[in-house]
């Protein structure tokens, strides 16, 4: 596995993807910065963190086996990593905030960036930026976000971290290419934050109204008990989990 460390960057995912329009960038390829200048999250929003106290990386993966309907499944793969290694650091009370970040005690620890490039109608590769609060202790101006050592009281190797990951990475990309996606989709949906429970949600004109996490379509839509028993499916762009 090859990984490029830089101390500092703008974005981990920029430089992967402008690496791999230069070169043929091998699978599993992993880019790694201390600290990022312009780090970004999803929907446009941004991504800091203290220089070298936190796990910033991407790592590029081929997706070239899955179908466009499947593309979802990149995402669950990559949770239930990130849900698996912090398992195996004692990490308490974690849950998935769809449909990527990765909490603990309710607060959030870990964002994720995946953006998939295609060629000839077919997906190519995906990109995946992972932001983990390791070692970092202070978060102004951002009371719903946490960190490793916050929530565990322990100082913990970066490095190490990093390779646990892509070891489970491995593993449940394997499954997904053995054909099991059922599987992950099962395991994802028990650790979803909020699941069965009554909710706040805002959608994209800026309403809010309650509903019941129910479960994930196939194509990654989150499917909502709304009242009169009615389910509805909203996608990402569409619709926000309050805390």
């Amino acid at each position: 596995m090859r990984i490029i460390k830089l101390n500092a960057i703008n974005s981990t995912n920029t430089f992967l993807k402008e690496l791999s329009s230069e070169e043929a960038v091998a699978d599993y390829t992993v880019v790694q910065t201390d600290y990022q200048t312009n780090g970004r999250g999803q929907m446009g929003t941004t991504w800091t963190a203290n220089s070298g106290e936190n796990l910033m990386f991407s790592v590029l993966k081929d997706i070239s086996f899955l179908s466009f309907h499947q593309h979802f499944y990149i995402s669950i793969a990559v949770s239930l990593s990130l849900i698996k290694t912090l398992k195996q650091y004692q990490i308490p009370n974690l849950y998935i905030k769809w449909p990527n970040d990765i909490l603990s005690d309710n607060k959030k620890v870990c964002g994720v960036l995946i953006e998939n490039s295609i060629k000839q109608n077919k997906f190519k590769d995906s990109i995946i930026g992972i932001g983990l609060n390791v070692n970092q202790t202070d978060f102004k101006n951002l009371p719903q976000a946490s960190s490793l050592k916050l929530v565990s009281g322990k100082v913990f190797d970066i490095e190490e971290l990093l390779l646990s990951f892509i070891e489970n990475l491995k593993h449940y990309f394997s499954v997904l290419e053995e054909g099991k996606p059922e599987d992950l989709k099962k395991t994802y949906e028990t650790y979803m934050f909020r699941k069965k429970k009554p909710s706040t949600f805002k959608d994209a004109e800026g309403n809010m109204f309650t509903g019941i996490i129910q479960s994930v379509s196939e194509t990654g839509n989150l499917q909502v008990l709304l009242e009169d028993a009615i389910i509805k499916e909203y996608g990402f762009k569409e619709i926000s989990l309050l805390y």
